[in-house]
């Protein structure tokens, strides 16, 4: 059996619901926007559901969900508080998810570069990275700074591609959400959905579901002759 790994250059990360469950702290600052509105917390669940579009896009959800006006003063208000508050807590209730630590260790062992490709913004990526105790891993962090990087375009995806003088099929990209296989798709590269995370990836969507990263390096190179637990 060909493995897939023999085919790879690069794998790349989505980070929220793949790397780091970050929907506490996201949660946290939702929830401290809503306040000074004199809306009601929401659950983290709701939180969870609204993940994946950027700061702008969850912002505007959570005034929605939280039945807030969302004229665009008081969004752009909101934007900003949302903003100030994560910013100083990206990472105090965040957790790695659990194989993931030992997931990078084995696929930068086995001589892949890793690269983190993501719709958050630098300003708060970089320091979740950090504290998170996983930047080390990651040659190159894409972030969606700019509107026209966000996913499911594949800017970021084709950047990734660029930095690692990897053709499409020779990265892999890695995520939780149809927005991720989109993107993949767009960019011409493979795609495999973990089985946990935020969003849901339809079977036709991905070419591999796995439930930990170092699943990764048993793969078949042919999606249909992927093992039952993992094929797509």
């Amino acid at each position: 059996m060909t493995k897939l790994v023999d085919r790879l250059r690069v794998v790349a990360f989505d980070l929220d619901g793949t790397l780091v469950d970050s929907v506490p702290d996201l949660a946290a600052a939702a929830n401290a926007t809503l306040a000074p509105l004199g809306r009601p917390p929401l659950p983290d669940a709701a939180v969870a559901a609204m993940v994946g579009d950027g700061v702008d896009a969850l912002v505007e959800r959570v005034l929605q969900a939280a039945g807030a006006a969302t004229d665009a003063t008081t969004l752009a208000a909101a934007r900003t508080r949302f903003r100030e508050h994560y910013a100083g807590a990206v990472c105090e209730r965040s957790v790695v998810y659990p194989g993931v630590v030992d997931g990078l260790r084995l696929l930068a062992d086995a001589g892949l570069a890793l690269a983190c490709v993501t719709n958050k913004a630098s300003v708060f990526t970089l320091p979740l990275l950090d504290a998170a105790g996983i930047a080390p891993f990651f040659a190159a962090t894409f972030c969606a700074d700019r509107a026209e990087m966000r996913k499911p375009r594949p800017a970021m995806l084709a950047a990734a591609r660029v930095r690692f003088g990897a053709a499409p099929g020779a990265l892999l990209y890695v995520g939780d959400s149809a927005v991720d296989g989109e993107a993949a798709r767009a960019a011409g590269c493979p795609f495999a959905a973990v089985d946990y995370g935020y969003g849901h990836v339809d079977d036709a969507a991905c070419d591999w579901r796995i439930a930990r990263l170092a699943d990764i390096l048993s793969l078949s190179a042919s999606p249909a002759a992927a093992p039952a637990a993992t094929r797509a």
